[in-house]
């Protein structure tokens, strides 16, 4: 069946559901330092999924006795279980406030503090939480099947930026593929033991007999693009570079571009679709929280649910973040307990058949966060340059900002105006050359259209690259398919007008891209750089650019 009828909801709305709660969490948590890893990672999610396909059997069975744990198990052991997933519900929905709050201010939205990110995200999800299931039915409906495709996209168009040789490096890791087969193995099935709370959703499901299939579809599913993104991100990162980031898939997202550079800033709709399914997550775990609190006789939460999970994204336990607990009180505390709890609940109402609890994703509000690039600071009052030249002086780093010519590109120049072209600021670290910025200039600096980086060739005498390039890494914004040069003197290259006053960045992009058959220049990206640092420790050959005064000349040694 493939709509809602009688109050319930289809095996179609089922799957998509499942995928719009599931599919931002597990691309933005499971990967990275310490989690899914190497060949290994590989084979270890693929035997975590068999696992999960017997569990969801499991599940199935189980369903009649989460209709009310107080009558199935007694009072004491009943309100016990519905505490248990109770404190699981608030965790993770803390969690991924505190991840809103992080990526957020990072990677979509400037000038707004994380506690406020995460605080609106709440707010907005807290609309739809009491909604009928029919409605959260017809929500998946109709965004389920897009953002699944969306994702799939991103994917698709990463494919082409991997290279072989950073792909074969999962083949060299053969001495610990049994310690990433076992860890990368239980990492899956602790991001699926959100399927422990399934059972309470099966009473409003047609045909509940049969939504077991609907279910192994939905893991499946999970699971191929999982191995899919194990293979993508060490093929265009590289497994250096995969082994230190928090959150691989944003750098993932900041080098990608649609063919022929058709949209700019094509990152930005990813986010979106991760966005939107990480609300999505936090709305159906608050209608769990309120279901979870009525049907095992805890009372009402519709305040407290919420106001201690954000409390907790905020603050935490103390010293220790949320970040850096809940996945470890998932792999310690809740896995071992959700199959005690599960199994004392299979065998305490074993034979009996009850109601079945009601329970539904929420339907919530992303139009605040799916409008483009949406940030606190109007585009008329940034400043947009087009390429950075890094240079280091005296013992302070130079940073040169070219700008084009936006009025004259635009038509709106004006008689007597001159464009500067060049802003250039030094400082003995980067703090001091944001804050000296910040003091000076009057627009917003957004980096978000860098097109070239240019290294002045002092860096790597001195052994400072490094430093300038641990200060991008830690802007976002920045696209990491930008091309990178070396020069004598970065800040003389940025300078540069061409006699159409064509900029810097203008101008070397369109030599790299412009090229065709043996004019075609080498080129080498952001990307490239940090793969090279990530695996060697070594700045890479890069191509330098000289200028006789007219002309720019871009050389390859």
């Amino acid at each position: 069946m493939e709509f809602a009828e009688n109050g319930r909801i289809s095996h179609r709305q089922l799957y998509r559901q499942m995928i719009l709660t599931l599919l931002a969490p597990f691309l933005l948590c499971l990967f990275g330092r310490d989690k899914i890893w190497g060949i290994g990672g590989v084979f270890g999610t693929v035997f975590a999924l068999i696992l999960l396909l017997f569990y969801v059997i499991f599940l199935i069975r189980l369903a009649p006795c989460y209709g009310d744990t107080v009558k199935v198990a007694g009072g004491v052991w009943g309100r016990f279980a519905g505490v248990f997933f109770l404190v699981y519900v608030i965790m993770a929905m803390s969690f991924l406030l505190s991840l809103l709050g992080n990526i957020v201010p990072e990677a979509l939205v400037t000038g707004i503090p994380g506690k406020w990110i995460s605080l609106i995200a709440l707010l907005v999800c807290c609309v739809g939480t009491h909604r009928g299931m029919q409605k959260r039915g017809r929500m998946a409906e109709v965004s389920g099947g897009i953002l699944l495709w969306g994702i799939l996209l991103m994917l698709v168009v990463c494919i082409s930026q991997g290279k072989g040789e950073y792909l074969s490096e999962i083949l060299k890791e053969k001495e610990k593929m049994s310690e990433d087969f076992f860890r990368s193995g239980y990492v899956i099935l602790c991001g699926f033991s959100v399927l422990g709370l399934m059972p309470f959703l099966l009473e409003d499901v047609e045909k509940q007999g049969s939504a077991g299939k609907t279910a192994i579809l939905g893991i499946l599913t999970l699971g191929g693009i999982l191995i899919g993104a194990e293979l993508i991100l060490p093929a265009v990162l590289g497994m250096g570079r995969l082994q230190t980031e928090k959150y691989p898939v944003l750098p993932l997202l900041s080098g990608a571009d649609l063919p022929g550079n058709v949209l700019a800033r094509f990152d930005i709709l990813w986010m979106g679709f991760l966005l939107y399914s990480m609300l999505f997550a936090v709305g159906s775990l608050l209608h769990y929280g309120h279901l979870i609190v009525k049907k095992t006789h805890l009372g009402t939460g519709r305040i407290w649910i919420p106001a201690v999970a954000y409390f907790l994204s905020v603050w935490g336990f103390g010293d220790i973040k949320m970040q850096d607990f809940f996945l470890d009180y998932l792999a310690y505390i809740f896995v071992p307990g959700l199959l005690i709890v599960q199994i004392s609940l299979f065998w305490s109402g074993r034979g009996r058949w009850k109601k079945r609890m009601a329970a539904a994703i929420s339907m919530l509000a992303f139009g605040l966060f799916l409008g483009g690039c949406a940030s606190a600071v109007e585009p008329e009052k940034r400043m947009y340059p087009l390429a950075l030249g890094v240079d280091i002086r005296d013992g302070e780093f130079v940073f040169s900002y070219g700008m084009p010519d936006l009025a004259k590109a635009t038509g709106q120049e004006k008689g007597g105006e001159k464009n500067k072209g060049r802003l250039e600021i030094s400082g003995y670290d980067f703090d001091e050359i944001e804050r000296k910025y910040n003091q000076s200039q009057s627009k917003f600096l957004d980096m978000g259209h860098l097109e070239a980086l240019v290294l002045g060739e002092a860096l790597r005498i001195e052994n400072k690259w490094d430093e300038a390039l641990e200060y991008l890494k830690k802007k976002p914004f920045i696209g990491e398919d930008m091309y990178v040069f070396e020069a004598a003197d970065a800040g003389e290259i940025i300078s540069w007008k061409g006699q159409d006053s064509a900029s810097a960045g203008e101008y070397l992009t369109g030599m790299m891209e412009n090229r065709m058959g043996r004019e075609k220049m080498k080129k080498v990206t952001l990307r490239e750089v940090f793969y090279e640092k990530y695996k060697s420790g070594n700045l890479c050959m890069l191509p330098k650019v000289v200028t006789d005064g007219e002309n720019l000349i871009v050389e390859m040694e």
